[in-house]
């Protein structure tokens, strides 16, 4: 087997995850927080847009941001003015792609979060005097920890298995839009068996030991006395 074909994939992978996850859920801790705040007309329709990635077929997301972020959009031309470059069959896309496919399971699970705090809690803090980022700073966020940490793990989790979405707007260059999903297909599809098998127990083993942090923890003693 040849290592440096198995790691290039592998490596980039991990690197978008990274990057995608760490993005996904700063975007999503804040539209969580403000969405669970107060309802406001609207509220129910524009939540449905968030979570339209959810169901949507992956090439459709792939699509809308092909048309979005391409060379032929004025968002695209701007970027590639921005950053001499454009964005769509790079490295960037792929992240770009992560998050949005992502970004309903973390908005999902922060806001389950964020709407089991304590309100009373929060208030008797803003009555003490302190302001709207010490409340969450000391007592919203301490209180949705562990949903914050489940939702960077389910959107890691995403990010690492996104496919659809990455090979339409990213492409499948290898050595710098090619991840395990999108290597895999290639490799299916010229008989590379031996390389199918290993990305796909790498994203196997990834995927296991994620959803393991995310599990349920027993208690200390359960199941005694049963």
């Amino acid at each position: 087997m040849n290592w440096h074909e198995f790691w290039s994939p592998v490596r980039l992978s991990l690197q978008v995850a990274l990057v995608s996850s760490i993005a996904v859920l700063a975007l999503g801790m804040g539209i969580a927080w403000a969405m669970s705040r107060k309802p406001f007309k609207g509220k129910t329709l524009l939540e449905t847009v968030f979570l339209l990635p959810l169901v949507l077929p992956p090439t459709v997301v792939g699509f809308l941001l092909l048309v979005l972020l391409g060379r032929k959009s004025w968002i695209g031309r701007f970027i590639e003015w921005l950053f001499a470059a454009p964005v769509v069959f790079s490295w960037w896309a792929a992240v770009i792609a992560s998050v949005v496919v992502a970004f309903p399971l973390v908005y999902q699970t922060l806001k389950t979060g964020f709407m089991s705090v304590d309100r009373e809690l929060e208030e008797a803090g803003r009555s003490m005097g302190a302001s709207e980022w010490q409340v969450f700073r000391h007592i919203t966020f301490p209180l949705t920890y562990r949903s914050a940490v489940t939702a960077y793990i389910l959107g890691f989790a995403r990010s690492l298995g996104e496919f659809g979405a990455t090979l339409m707007i990213a492409g499948n260059i290898p050595g710098k839009t090619q991840t395990i999903p999108t290597a895999i297909y290639v490799a299916v599809d010229t008989g590379n068996m031996t390389m199918v098998w290993a990305w796909t127990g790498s994203v196997i083993a990834f995927s296991f030991f994620l959803l393991l942090l995310t599990g349920p923890k027993r208690s200390e003693g359960s199941g005694r006395g049963a």
